[in-house]
């Protein structure tokens, strides 16, 4: 049973308490954390894509560098 338990990675006691009453009851007892069906902060939804706002940080950095490459050739 140690060699079970700790392939599981749970201790032996774990194992020889288990209870499929208890399991079902914590099952039964978690809560969703999904807050887009509730109000406040957490309860709004992005109006942008993050990807579009990735790729525009990209262009950006991108026209900062070729203007740093131009200051730099200036010199």
């Amino acid at each position: 049973m140690v060699e079970v338990a700790k392939a599981l990675g749970v201790s032996p006691e774990a194992i020889k308490n288990f209870s499929e009453d208890a399991v079902i009851n914590y099952f039964n007892n978690i809560y969703d954390n999904d807050f887009s069906h509730s109000s406040g902060a957490f309860g709004h939804q992005c109006t942008f894509n993050p990807l579009d706002k990735l790729i525009e940080a990209y262009e950006e950095n991108k026209k900062l560098y070729e203007r740093l490459l131009d200051a730099e050739r200036k010199k």
